[in-house]
């Protein structure tokens, strides 16, 4: 087993150009959000959050002063009802804010909201965070790429993501991997899925804490679906290992698993199957994942140095001169995907033509 890799300390934030900004208007991504992330920086003072077992979270809770807490409150209901009901505040009167918790850990300093039913005492999340060209391309990539859709804002440099339920990774490996009732071959064949997908769309620092997994119940077992959560590291880092979730220590429980009941045709066969649905994905939005990456691929979202790194590192993967001709990162994930789809891509034109005719 190779050494376990490790991301860079701090990713500075890239602000969203002009061309990512009219594709955000156009795909009703930019919005005219009634409080930003600005207003919640405002904090009198915080108190930490523990978590059920008493023990100390990366979370604080902020608090507010009166004369600005009626403002952000009633900001902050109004921005649930863009992601829930696309605005309709006629839901709206029975919801309170019950907490804004804020996170001082990690590149993102995120807000995150507690909505609350004052009727049944049911809630919700969602996160507020500052705008960042990197999360953004991250979340539409997951959007248009992924199994999974995903609702996100832009507005005032401000980003509301909605929250993505599930058992965060690290909490899944200590507390559940070794329950007899997992299905580990299941949750075997999921994590080869999900480190493909990562590397396909060049989506880095996928540690356990940064996805979530989600346990749906079926037939006679269990099925497993391993979501991201934290998209700062989209195409940023210029180590190739970086973009696979196997290489990080924090999931060698799920690499062990993988290697204990997968062998190696069987893994061929997982990663196969995800890039051929990936590439399905591609064809039915077509149109819209052109736009988006021919506006990254002309957009800086890293170093020199680390595209120059990575080109390198995924030339010599792929063993192919194509990725020297790459000037950016967003020109290397094009490259990527076309490179590792392109035999999907192609049956699937063929049999759509065999339909047809």
């Amino acid at each position: 087993m190779q050494e376990p890799v490790k991301p860079s300390r701090k990713k500075p934030f890239f602000p969203v150009n002009k061309k990512l900004r009219n594709y955000l208007k156009i795909h009703g991504r930019e919005v005219q959000l009634p409080v930003t992330y600005n207003d919640l920086l405002n904090i009198t003072y915080s108190v930490p959050l523990k978590d059920k077992e008493g023990n100390d979270t990366y979370w604080e809770k902020a608090l507010y002063d009166m004369r600005d807490w009626e403002f952000i409150k009633e900001g902050l209901i109004q921005v649930y009802a863009l992601l829930k009901t696309e605005g309709d505040n006629s839901f709206t009167k029975h919801l309170d804010v019950a907490r804004i918790d804020y996170c001082a850990f990690g590149n993102s300093n995120p807000f995150r909201i507690r909505i609350v039913n004052r009727f049944n005492d049911n809630y919700d999340h969602y996160y507020i965070k500052k705008e960042d060209a990197s999360r953004v391309y991250g979340l539409e990539l997951e959007h248009i790429l992924s199994p999974n859709r995903i609702i996100f804002y832009t507005g005032k440099d401000s980003l509301v993501e909605e929250h993505i339920p599930g058992l965060p990774g690290d909490v899944f490996i200590r507390d559940y991997l070794e329950k007899p009732e997992t299905n580990k071959i299941r949750l075997a064949k999921e994590f080869v899925k999900f480190n493909e997908r990562c590397f396909i769309r060049l989506l880095g620092d996928m540690r356990s804490y940064n996805f979530v997994v989600n346990v749906t119940p079926d037939v006679e077992d269990y099925q497993y679906r391993i979501r991201a959560i934290d998209f700062d590291q989209q195409s940023y880092e210029g180590r190739r290992n970086l973009y696979l979730p196997q290489f990080f220590k924090e999931n060698r429980p799920l690499v062990e698993l993988s290697l204990k009941y997968l062998n190696q045709e069987s893994i061929e066969q997982y990663q196969a199957e995800e890039r051929t649905l990936i590439a399905y994905r591609m064809a039915a939005s077509r149109y819209r994942v052109m736009d988006l990456l021919n506006i990254m691929s002309e957009d800086i979202i890293s170093t020199d140095d680390k595209r120059n790194q990575l080109r390198h590192e995924i030339s010599e993967y792929y063993q192919t001169t194509a990725f020297k001709r790459c000037k950016s990162m967003g020109s290397l994930v094009k490259q990527t995907l076309r490179h590792a789809l392109k035999p999907h891509l192609s049956r699937i034109q063929r049999n759509l033509g065999k339909i047809i005719d």
